[in-house]
């Protein structure tokens, strides 16, 4: 059972080694389920674990959680890269030429709410890219149910608002 989390575990620190932007948990099950190595709860068993070893740091927002590789984990992977079989290394190759750029925009468009002190809810929608803001917009709004359809719309209407400003600021 171990040897199984650990080829798990490398699986996830390939994906990660492989790309310049953090993955999301949806992301990385996509490719790992849908090629049948693994259950769900495994995976989210082998994720929790690579967090609480250092492998990986976790950033998580209302309604999404993603991982970056850290230095512990681009060691690991480097070290180890040649105990994955090249015919998975293949498929993850081929899963990130097929669907880098939605993976990419997917985790570049951000939100995020949180009450405040004056009890009022903030929401933060950003757009990033290359680890710098192109937005970073802040709400109030007063309930919560109000920051959570902001933020949840701000994922598909990011790129409208976006050049909706540029077009009335120019």
């Amino acid at each position: 059972m171990s040897e199984t989390f650990t080829l798990y575990k490398l699986i996830v620190l390939y994906m990660l080694e492989r790309v310049d932007f953090p993955l999301t948990t949806s992301q990385i099950s996509e490719f790992i389920l849908d090629k049948g190595y693994t259950t769900y709860f495994k995976l989210q068993e082998t994720l929790a674990e690579m967090v609480d070893s250092g492998l990986l740091r976790v950033e998580t927002t209302h309604n999404r959680t993603l991982y970056h590789l850290t230095t512990g984990g681009e060691d690991t992977i480097q070290f180890f890269k040649n105990k994955i079989s090249p015919a998975i290394q293949k498929d993850i190759d081929e899963f990130f030429k097929e669907k880098r750029y939605d993976l990419k925009e997917e985790v570049a468009i951000k939100s995020d709410y949180y009450l405040n002190t004056n009890h009022e809810y903030e929401v933060q929608c950003q757009i990033v890219e290359n680890g710098f803001s192109l937005i970073d917009l802040k709400l109030t709004v007063p309930t919560e149910v109000e920051a959570e359809t902001i933020a949840n719309n701000w994922t598909s209407q990011s790129q409208e608002i976006y050049t909706l400003l540029l077009t009335k600021l120019l």
